[in-house]
């Protein structure tokens, strides 16, 4: 679903928007990290890491609120539940459960990072808000709409549009500034996002409604 132009100024009113950048962290983003290394087709990557920089330069410059997301996985945290998954689909569990492992370098941000001024949560599952205190962050600076853009489209991105969509957030979503690694599975979760809870929007469109 598309959204007007000649409205994005007012439903991203920078007063009440905050960009949430989503796990841009090296196991999934760099050429050396977990899951290059695993294989993954890291090549649609670096183009939405620098359309990530960009709406976060431009997000500081109009006073929109900008928190960075990242995944820190620990042993006492981990899920006996999804270790259970990879077993049964003949992976290891252990070898799944080293990525983005807290203290790692594979955990640390990757192609962009957070300013002094920006709001870091860190995560134990695919959703930005799954046990992070990120909804009461952003509702005491008054925050009801979100622009999102990460890695990978059709987890971490997806999970939280739709619990920030449960949590009655506005969501847009930047799909050039959002990279997963497979482009019929960044098409795909894009395209129900859209159906269901998210309006789609370049992160030249976004940048320039800021900047309006």
């Amino acid at each position: 679903m598309r959204a007007p132009r000649a409205d994005l100024a007012a439903w991203l009113d920078p007063a009440r928007t905050a960009l949430i950048v989503i796990d841009a962290q090296a196991d999934f983003a760099s050429p050396e990290g977990a899951m290059a290394q695993a294989g993954a087709d890291l090549s649609a990557v670096p183009d939405a890491l620098a359309a990530m920089a960009r709406l976060a330069e431009a997000a500081r410059a109009t006073g929109v609120s900008v928190v960075f997301t990242r995944v820190e996985t620990r042993p006492e945290t981990d899920s006996a539940a999804w270790a259970d998954q990879i077993r049964r689909r003949g992976g290891d569990p252990d070898l799944d459960a080293a990525v983005c492992r807290a203290g790692s370098a594979g955990a640390a941000f990757f192609g962009l990072h957070p300013a002094e001024t920006d709001l870091v949560v860190a995560k134990r599952r695919y959703s930005a808000f799954f046990e992070t205190g990120l909804h009461e962050a952003l509702r005491a600076r008054g925050v009801d709409t979100l622009a999102l853009c990460g890695l990978t489209t059709e987890c971490c991105v997806d999970c939280t549009a739709r619990d920030a969509f449960h949590l009655d957030y506005r969501v847009f979503i930047a799909p050039d500034a959002c990279a997963a690694y497979e482009a019929d599975l960044h098409a795909a979760a894009l395209k129900s996002l859209a159906l269901n809870c998210a309006i789609l929007v370049s992160s030249a469109e976004i940048a320039e409604a800021w900047g309006r």
